[in-house]
């Protein structure tokens, strides 16, 4: 069936590929696309996808977000087409929504709203929303206007047999066609189980909310809704309704008496906070998730899809930028090796060289014509070819940033919308990138070190003793190491013990030892016993 749909919008080039060898699969495959292929005129690859996708229903939609975050697997162009895939789907009876947020909240509807409105304002794959005005109370004397996101009736197990489908297809690729495991279908459906899984519990999108909001408490320029928790739980949330213009709209901003530069130079600041000052972003903002207030704030919704960036990963993105807008390519490259990003079997100086194809083609270009979304997309490309792992988050970043872009240049075509941060770029570089947040930080790390060296110095005791007690088998790998290495073997082992001590010192559950195992049982490599 799956193969049939892709058929019938000339989308099947990736079963092709997949098949390639494999037996009979690519006469079944050619008897498919000769009985149901049809003329799919001049749309792209990634549109043909997209149209395949959409007619299989609600995980393949959802699957097709996720693949439009990997362009480091499927190209920019590809990614680019699966971004607009319209999550939209006929909406479901308001009897059923109705039934659904009384079992919910364990209240009838009246009990709960004063009014509910049965149309729904959208129906996407896994969910519909309903405006409602919840009944009046000391806070809220004359109620208070509420979307509520019902979850579809039976998402849940339809969901889970696509996953498990469309996994058990991943694990057949990866088995069958090694040359397709550098596009990691497991991982990639992996990925995509786990973001689906948070948007099955609506009180996990809430809390999502809950943390940008919180993030974002006292500024007045982004506004994130607040939830009615009394009136949510895992298959209903209740938030607080946003009205406003849509973050699209140059005409309806105008009208409204909006200054668009203003409001670009909102969304930036917005955009910057989230990825470097907070490291939490809400990763799917889209103009159907984004308005504007009538009073210019900057207002968002739906929070089944955020990311998030380690501290390490800001810095390590912020001194690549800045090196690489600087022109120092080999400070770029630089960069990836102590982030030990690069392998060691390709040299710094081809880095270099590859790097430097990227940057010095858009310098001295006016900033309105550079996107440096696709310049990151390029860097990511190229560290893809050196072999390097690009984490999701930093894809998911850069699809928002090409979001951001397209936006801003519908609203103003000569304005680039980063230059807005700039303030707030470089006052952040000075506070954690600069000579003195660099001291402080190296200072912070020593004393990180020093205070936890009791705590080592105690696991590493008893790691010796687990060792001395017989306690720790190694495995016949290791014991061809160690013998490899002579006399200094045991030097390696103490440095070994240290490091052990080191990353287990955090907490006395952390701590993992094997036990004691007849010689004729093997351990499975890689397994701990607690």
């Amino acid at each position: 069936m799956i193969a049939i749909t892709f058929a019938r919008h000339g989308a099947l080039a990736p079963f092709e590929k997949a098949m390639m060898g494999a037996g009979l699969a690519p006469v079944v495959l050619a008897v498919i696309q000769l009985l149901f292929g049809r003329q799919v005129g001049d749309k792209r690859p990634g549109e043909r996808l997209a149209l395949a996708l959409s007619e299989l229903g609600p995980a393949f939609i959802k699957l097709g977000q996720v693949l439009s975050t990997r362009s480091d697997l499927f190209g920019e162009q590809v990614a680019e087409d699966l971004a607009k895939l319209q999550d939209q789907l006929p909406s479901f009876s308001a009897f059923q929504a109705r039934a659904t947020i009384e079992k919910e909240l364990g209240a009838p509807i009246e009990e709960l709203f004063a009014q509910f409105d049965d149309e729904p304002i959208s129906a996407a794959s896994i969910s519909q929303v309903h405006y409602a005005i919840t009944r009046p109370d000391k806070d809220w004397p004359e109620g208070r206007p509420v979307a509520v996101k019902v979850l579809r009736p039976g998402i849940e197990e339809a969901l889970k047999a696509d996953i498990e489908l469309l996994l058990w297809m991943a694990y057949l690729i990866e088995r069958t066609q090694p040359r397709l495991r550098r596009l990691k279908p497991v991982e990639v459906v992996q990925t995509f189980s786990a973001t689906v899984s948070v948007e099955m519990d609506l009180r996990l999108e809430a809390a999502s909310a809950a943390e940008l909001r919180q993030n974002f408490g006292g500024d007045p320029t982004y506004r994130v809704p607040d939830t009615d928790w009394r009136r949510t739980a895992k298959r209903v949330m209740t938030q607080e309704r946003l009205t406003g213009i849509p973050m699209d709209d140059r005409m309806g901003m105008l009208a409204a008496g909006l200054d668009i530069d203003d409001v670009l130079a909102k969304a930036a600041a917005a955009f910057f906070n989230q990825a470097f000052r907070d490291g939490y972003f809400h990763g799917d903002q889209h103009p159907g998730n984004m308005t504007v207030g009538y009073d210019g704030a900057i207002q968002v919704v739906d929070f089944g899809i955020m990311g998030r960036l380690t501290k390490r990963t800001r810095y390590f993105l912020a001194d690549m930028l800045l090196a690489f807008l600087q022109r120092d390519y080999a400070k770029v490259a630089q960069v990836y090796v102590d982030a030990g990003y690069l392998p060691g079997v390709r040299t710094v100086e081809d880095f270099t060289l590859a790097l430097r194809s990227v940057g010095e083609p858009i310098h001295g270009r006016p900033l309105q014509h550079i996107s440096f979304a696709r310049v990151l997309g390029q860097l990511f490309s190229i560290a893809e070819s050196f072999d390097m792992e690009v984490q999701p988050e930093l894809l998911l970043l850069q699809k928002n940033m090409l979001m951001a872009e397209g936006v801003s240049r519908r609203l103003n075509p000569n304005l680039n919308i980063w230059t807005l941060a700039q303030p707030l770029i470089e006052q952040w570089m000075r506070d954690n990138r600069g000579p003195e947040a660099r001291v402080a930080q190296a200072t912070e790390e020593a004393l990180f070190i020093v205070r936890r060296f009791p705590s080592v110095m105690r696991n590493m005791d008893r790691l010796l003793h687990h060792l001395a007690e017989g306690g720790l088998k190694l495995d016949p790998e290791a014991l061809q190491v160690i013998n490899r290495q002579g006399s200094n073997w045991w030097l390696w082992l103490i440095i070994a013990v240290l490091v052990a001590g080191l990353l287990f010192s955090g907490s006395e559950q952390n701590i993992y030892v094997l036990p004691d195992v007849p010689a004729d049982i093997p351990l499975d490599r890689g397994e701990t016993v607690p």
